[in-house]
């Protein structure tokens, strides 16, 4: 027995310096791999397409949290302006971070105007861009003229992502030769303030790409949700049919629109009626989604058009932006 043990020790011994080369081998294999995979995945330059509310929100908040912001608009008047904005807003934003400390606030907001360039160019300016995040008009001709001249252009990494908030994620990403690197970023106005992300994908989008975005997403100090290519994803999916079934309760003169918002308010806790909502939105954003989707889904009962949201958006009145709405305002 005793030989036995001394032989098998024996055996172990020896076979050590070969395990601990082989350790160190693997271990240098899963290094490299892990590695490079983080690399590949990781996110550090960004190009917004759109300079408006949404798009300006987006690249302050990306370039805020250390990503090299590229912000893409069609003139640099637009440009111009979109940059002052986002200086405001950040200044808004360092007087509260930094309370007791204003040269640190001051070199926040100079540290993240910094990472923002700005250009009418994108295709020149798309060689080293990790995620291309799409701001434009809700038009999808427009994103597709758009999507196509960039697929051409944009390096085979790049990761493409509307940030459209009704239209149809594999519809945009159709007109593309990189549908498996295409998916939903939708995020909410204002963006430097409202948490939630919802990031979409599509049958196509692999794990890769929706993770990549789902910890972009994570990076900016959001709070990322999931949500597969359905219409309006989850928020909008839910509120504008409750907003519609308000304005179908109002038509058929179940309740006035004041005391539909005043139920909600105080029987639901919602801080916003319906009707006060849909004029904050705008009239015409929410006719535009109930009409797309609409024409996409005819049978769909919640989906169906009003005829006083109709009328009141073809005579202007929007809501907030043009002083009436449901409500009339100063």
């Amino acid at each position: 027995m005793a030989s036995l043990f001394h032989c098998t020790a024996s055996k172990l011994s020896s076979a050590q310096p070969l395990r601990h080369a082989l350790l160190r081998k693997n271990l240098a294999a899963i290094s490299a791999f892990f590695s490079t995979s983080s690399s590949q995945s990781a996110i550090k330059n960004v190009m917004v397409i759109g300079s408006g509310l949404m798009g300006a929100g987006i690249a302050q908040v990306a370039a805020a949290t250390n990503h090299q912001v590229t912000m893409v608009d069609q003139t640099n008047a637009i440009l111009t302006k979109s940059m002052r904005s986002i200086e405001k807003s950040l200044d808004r934003v360092a007087k509260k971070k930094f309370k007791d400390d204003a040269e640190g606030g001051n070199k926040f907001v100079a540290d993240t105007l910094g990472r923002i360039t700005i250009t009418t160019e994108p295709n020149t300016a798309i060689g080293d861009t990790d995620l291309l995040i799409e701001a434009i008009v809700e038009n999808m001709r427009t994103k597709h003229k758009l999507f196509t001249d960039l697929d051409n252009a944009a390096p085979s990494h790049t990761i493409f992502a509307s940030n459209t908030s009704s239209l149809p994620i594999r519809e945009i990403a159709s007109v593309t030769k990189r549908k498996d690197k295409f998916g939903g970023l939708h995020f909410f106005n204002p963006v430097p303030m409202m948490k939630l992300v919802e990031v979409v994908r599509t049958p196509e989008t692999t794990d890769d790409t929706f993770d990549a975005l789902f910890q972009f997403s994570k990076e900016l100090g959001k709070v990322p949700v999931s949500c597969k290519d359905t219409p309006g994803f989850v928020v909008n999916r839910l509120l504008v049919p409750y907003i519609m079934e308000a304005v179908r309760m109002l038509e058929r003169g179940d309740a006035s629109a004041r005391d539909i918002d005043t139920a909600m308010k105080l029987g639901a806790g919602y801080p916003m009626g319906p009707m006060e909502l849909a004029d904050y939105v705008g009239l015409d954003t929410t006719k535009f989604i109930i009409d797309g989707w609409h024409e996409e889904y005819p049978d769909v009962p919640l989906f169906e058009p009003s005829e006083i949201l109709n009328d009141l958006v073809a005579r202007n009145k929007l809501g907030r932006k043009t002083g009436e709405g449901f409500y009339k305002y100063d």
